[in-house]
């Protein structure tokens, strides 16, 4: 098994199909268990590993940059981390070029690099003019402190006009490879219009939580496991998945599974990894044993007909102005 490249967007960057998060790392994953994950993940041929600044306060870039200094050869990672969010509870987010830029080269530092292959804005800012965002990603690229840039968490309109003033003020300006949302099985809702724009616009999407937040691995069938996230402070975010209409949609994934003699998580992942427009999904696990099994979904393509019963079941609901204006 040896992991598939694709181009992330309308760009040059090859990255493997499968990436790896660090959402846990320095928190709930230490060292020894990072160090097992990355391993696993690069002899499996993966590449792409995401973090961010605020991911454990600063601690998962400082671990991963403890690892590929003994570990593994920067050169064979491509690093993708992001910035703009900030634990203010009364503004979340700070997109201004003087937090971007200085928050990038506090990850940098972290992470014991003199540059990150993706950089990516964590989430839109309301308050800071957009353009003055964009501008920031030019100079992270110009720089050399960034290769590629992307963004996170942004709404279809958002990342729209964000690629359309990249494409129509003057001046050379980086485009956007890629954006990261959250999609899977249980949650379509980038199918409305983030996926459409971003293929459009030649922007790779990067899935997150594409197991549903770890409800489509089926643990949750039929108890809530005592080590799983359900069980854990993280519990308020499974528990809108477990509702009795997810609940319908982890069966047919099982039901599906069992038919092609594989396991419901190589299912749903073979899934959203397939989907138009998407170039990686980011998996996170909390230790090399569930990665691995996360790694094994590389050998499974799912036949036309198991695909179509699987959007039939969860398909969402699309009204105006979404649905097709022909059938109205």
């Amino acid at each position: 098994m040896f992991m598939e490249l694709r181009h992330l967007g309308r760009t040059g960057l090859r990255v493997s199909r499968l990436g790896l998060g660090t959402l846990t790392w320095g928190r709930d994953t230490d060292e020894h268990d990072a160090a097992d994950q990355l391993k696993a993940f690069w002899e499996a041929g993966g590449t792409l590993v995401d973090t961010a600044d605020v991911y454990a306060d600063g601690g998962a870039e400082y671990l991963l940059g403890r690892l590929l200094e003994g570990l593994l050869p920067r050169r064979d990672l491509q690093i993708a981390t992001k910035a703009g969010s900030v634990p203010d509870p009364d503004r979340r987010f700070d997109t201004s070029r003087g937090h971007l830029l200085a928050a990038l080269d506090a990850s940098l530092e972290r992470l014991g690099t003199d540059y990150v292959d993706l950089w990516q804005v964590h989430a839109f800012d309301p308050f800071t003019p957009l353009e003055e965002t964009l501008q920031a990603l030019d100079i992270a690229v110009s720089s050399g402190r960034a290769r590629y840039v992307g963004v996170s968490n942004f709404s279809g309109w958002q990342l729209a006009k964000a690629a359309t003033w990249q494409l129509a003020s003057s001046g050379a300006h980086t485009r956007l490879a890629s954006t990261q949302m959250e999609y899977s099985l249980l949650q379509r809702g980038v199918e409305r219009e983030v996926l459409p724009a971003a293929l459009d616009l030649g922007v790779g999407l990067l899935p997150s939580s594409p197991l549903g937040r770890g409800v489509l691995t089926g643990k949750y069938r039929h108890t809530t496991p005592a080590d799983s996230r359900g069980a854990s402070e993280l519990a308020a975010f499974v528990e809108p998945y477990l509702d009795e209409e997810a609940s319908g949609i982890v069966e047919a994934v099982a039901i599906a599974a069992d038919g092609l003699a594989t396991t419901a998580l190589n299912v749903a992942l073979a899934w959203v990894r397939d989907r138009p427009g998407v170039t990686a999904p980011i998996v996170g696990a909390r230790n090399a044993q569930q990665l691995r099994a996360a790694l094994s979904a590389e050998t499974l393509s799912l036949p036309d007909e198991i695909c179509q019963a699987l959007d039939d079941v969860s398909a969402p609901v699309h009204r105006y102005p979404d649905q097709d204006w022909s059938t109205l």
